[in-house]
């Protein structure tokens, strides 16, 4: 599917120009999408990165998806986007440390928190992953517009994420597109067999 070009450190696993798709809908407050990214990392990257059964047939899409139910959602999708603008390369190593932090943004512990101090804290996450200078540009990215509401630096790539979720009936994390069309068999709970399984099937090329 479709990515627009400064989100393309999005693409997580796999080669760029491959032709098969998975786009992975997560949340990062999602416990769901905290335990997929687990998959992914251990299971779906060795097999479509270099040296995998499937590298060149199929790449991996993180896809960011804002839950609002979740009230910390937003702040910290705009941290990945921050992420994927100032160290774009360390994006999925963000993710994964985030995901692992994920407890600290829930509705309970974070309910007397402002949106800067949840954004310090989102800081201090990216601070273990990328360098004091990227570091510089991402607390940049997330600092307030002049204008009484202009949002931030990466509210226009939010924008993007929150309409193609939107656009194509995109609801909950974590939702998972084959080639474009939405695979409700794939779980959160899939390990090695499900995912090997379920490529040996699909991939045609």
């Amino acid at each position: 599917m479709a990515l627009q070009p400064s989100l393309r450190p999005t693409i997580i696993a796999g080669a760029h120009d491959a032709p098969h798709t998975l786009d992975i809908f997560l949340d990062y407050v999602c416990p769901f999408s905290a335990k997929i990214s687990l998959a992914i990392d251990n299971v779906l990257k060795p097999l479509v990165d270099v040296g995998g059964l499937y590298y060149g047939k199929v790449k991996v899409i993180m896809r960011l998806q804002v839950q609002p139910w979740h009230a910390t959602s937003t702040y910290t999708h705009e941290a990945g986007l921050a992420v994927v603008r100032a160290a774009p390369e360390q994006f999925w190593t963000f993710s994964l440390a985030l995901f692992k932090q994920q407890g600290e943004f829930f509705d309970g512990p974070s309910s007397n928190m402002t949106p800067l101090q949840i954004r310090e804290k989102l800081a201090n996450i990216a601070a273990q992953v990328i360098t004091e200078e990227q570091l510089v540009m991402f607390k940049d990215l997330l600092k307030l517009k002049p204008s009484p509401n202009g949002g931030i630096g990466v509210t226009d790539d939010l924008k993007y994420t929150i309409k193609f979720a939107r656009q194509n009936g995109v609801h909950v994390s974590p939702t998972v597109l084959w080639d474009g069309l939405i695979a409700n068999q794939i779980s959160s709970s899939w390990g090695e067999k499900e995912w090997s399984d379920f490529l040996a099937k699909n991939v045609v090329v």
